[in-house]
């Protein structure tokens, strides 16, 4: 398949298996969209640290625990398929797996428990807006947005059903609802 976005087809339905497939360049990175391919660009500096501090508090939380944490790039088949025919594969920043049936060798299957996206000056609103309805719609439990331009975050608690966020600002302790002892200190991950 070919190794740039201009080489694949606009108008064609990709699946999991033609995703999997694509002959990428080294770096070159996609998502994948109900069957419609996305690029990808490089993360910035902060962006990384912001997920390393982030990714680092979760581990810890979660060691000797079921679930587990995987950060970028990991793809997640939000509608996972046996057959490969799903159309939907997303790389979240962070994402966590209870389920162990939910972990394949590629990456996710399903709908992850948690999973949080850290904002880049490359993403759109329409983008940010698809990927919300994408993980309610598969039935994330909960999903956090991070914003290193202002320092906030966003957290939308679907498990509940609650689809306005509740906004954190860098010096609060922001609490994991799906890990009720679970508190993340906002002002290391968003420390420069």
């Amino acid at each position: 398949m070919a190794s740039t976005m201009g080489a694949l087809a606009l108008n064609k339905h990709y699946t999991y298996a033609d995703y999997k497939d694509w002959d990428l360049a080294e770096g070159e990175r996609y998502e994948l969209m109900y069957g419609e391919a996305y690029a990808m660009s490089a993360p910035n500096t902060y962006h990384q640290l912001i997920l390393m501090e982030l990714a680092k508090q979760i581990a810890n939380y979660l060691t000797g625990k079921t679930c587990k944490v995987f950060p970028a790039p990991f793809d997640v088949r939000l509608f996972y398929a046996e057959d490969e025919s799903d159309d939907t594969v997303v790389q979240p920043d962070i994402t966590i797996i209870c389920d162990s049936k939910k972990r394949g060798p590629e990456g996710g299957r399903g709908a992850p428990d948690f999973v949080a996206e850290i904002l880049s000056p490359s993403n759109t609103a329409s983008e940010m807006e698809r990927k919300f309805q994408l993980y309610r719609e598969a039935g994330v439990r909960e999903y956090w947005v991070l914003n290193p331009e202002y320092k906030t975050l966003s957290v939308y608690n679907f498990k509940d059903n609650v689809i306005f966020p509740k906004t954190y600002r860098s010096t609060d302790v922001a609490k994991v609802s799906i890990f009720p002892d679970l508190e993340i200190a906002l002002e290391p991950v968003f420390a420069e």
